[in-house]
């Protein structure tokens, strides 16, 4: 297969030049903050521009720190610029720093999935830059698991930082799209411009084009582990290990108190298609139930046309619970947040009802963000 030539916004920054040119930047980025010649968004500004301060989302600007660490502020060992921390207590003093300077860049490689948090690290710092009247600029970068959508429309009653907005579990759309469409819908109202892509369709997956990968997180370590995260993140919200610790986190899903087979047998009733599961064992090096045994399922992803990551989780947790004593849900009910409901919890929780229930939500969510869509 030829791959596709792609562009992303941080190969096109000449075109915003003239916005960049003799002004104080602040650049908010991670590791995949790289043009095609694997430069960093960093050094480009650094080098051609006044850039005076990076920001951190989680995991930091190096990408060094694993989920939900707390990154405080540090000096970038490369640039000798400090770096402020977006991400947990530290933010309130990173936003402060923000509102200091001319412009805020925005350049991180997301994954279309609702429960990453670099998208509410990009909305608040819109909302800062709103406050401060400073534009905000986003280097656009495709949507890696394309066009689709699926899941729910979050509840507003479930916001958090895994899932702000009444956005879907799978949005299909770019952090570019997202920008634009969270602006004007949640009256943001920052100053914004998002450089787009070239090259890019909404059929395309990452692999599909020449750019190259680089972990937009460190279990995030390719294509089809995002694709397969979009349903398997909810087992974040379990007592399940999501496979963190493995060399296939989220494609990978057990306890030690798992009935693999049990749990295969059940999913194939369903005939869902486009990925077969696959009994496995294994042992976390970390995360939950770090250097235990855990029996469990790969999924092996066949085909991504026909595969359907959110109904496959919903299914999964459905099953898991209803036929492995052992099973719980986390403290805080975090799987509502990570969902975007309760209704998985409920004692008369019935999947495919449920799945259902999704369609006319998404579709009518398709029709309100069309106007913000950039390919």
């Amino acid at each position: 297969m030829q791959k596709k030539t792609v562009y992303t916004g941080a190969d096109r920054i000449g075109v915003i030049d003239a916005v960049l040119k003799d002004k104080r930047l602040g650049l908010i980025t991670n590791p995949t903050g790289i043009n095609r010649e694997l430069l960093s968004t960093a050094d480009i500004l650094y080098k051609g521009y006044q850039l005076c301060a990076m920001f951190a989302p989680e995991h930091g600007v190096r990408g060094d720190a694993q989920a939900g660490d707390a990154v405080e502020s540090y000096t970038d060992s490369k640039t000798g610029l400090p770096v402020y921390s977006m991400y947990g207590k530290a933010r309130a003093f990173a936003e402060q720093q923000m509102a200091q300077l001319d412009v805020i860049v925005f350049d991180i490689q997301d994954v279309g999935a609702r429960f990453y948090t670099y998208l509410y690290t990009m909305t608040q710092a819109m909302t800062v830059c709103k406050k401060a009247n400073i534009p905000f600029i986003v280097l656009d970068r495709i949507n890696p698991i394309g066009g689709k959508c699926e899941g729910t429309i979050l509840d507003p009653q479930f916001s958090s930082f895994v899932g702000k907005y009444a956005t879907p579990t799978r949005s299909g759309i770019t952090i570019g799209e997202f920008a634009r469409y969270i602006n004007d819908t949640e009256k943001i109202n920052c100053d914004l411009t998002v450089v787009p892509c070239e090259g890019w369709n909404r059929e395309m997956y990452f692999d599909e084009t020449d750019l190259l990968w680089v972990s937009p997180s460190p279990n995030i370590p390719g294509v089809d582990t995002a694709l397969v995260y979009i349903g398997t993140c909810l087992f974040e919200g379990t007592n399940l290990s999501e496979g963190r610790g493995t060399t296939k986190p989220f494609e990978t899903i057990g306890a030690p108190w798992m009935k693999p087979q049990v749990i295969i047998d059940e999913i194939a009733a369903k005939n869902l298609s486009g990925f077969v599961l696959r009994e496995t064992y294994f042992t976390p090096t970390f995360s939950k139930h770090a250097g235990t045994l855990c029996a469990g399922l790969q999924i092996h992803v066949q085909n991504r046309n026909e595969f359907e990551p959110f109904k496959l989780g919903v299914y999964l947790v459905d099953a898991i619970r209803r036929n492995c004593p052992e099973f719980e849900f986390l403290e805080a009910n975090f799987i509502d947040k990570l969902l975007g409901t309760d209704a998985i919890r409920k004692a008369d929780f019935d999947a495919d009802a449920f799945l259902k229930s999704t369609q006319a939500p998404l579709q009518a969510w398709k029709e309100k963000v069309n106007p913000y869509l950039i390919y």
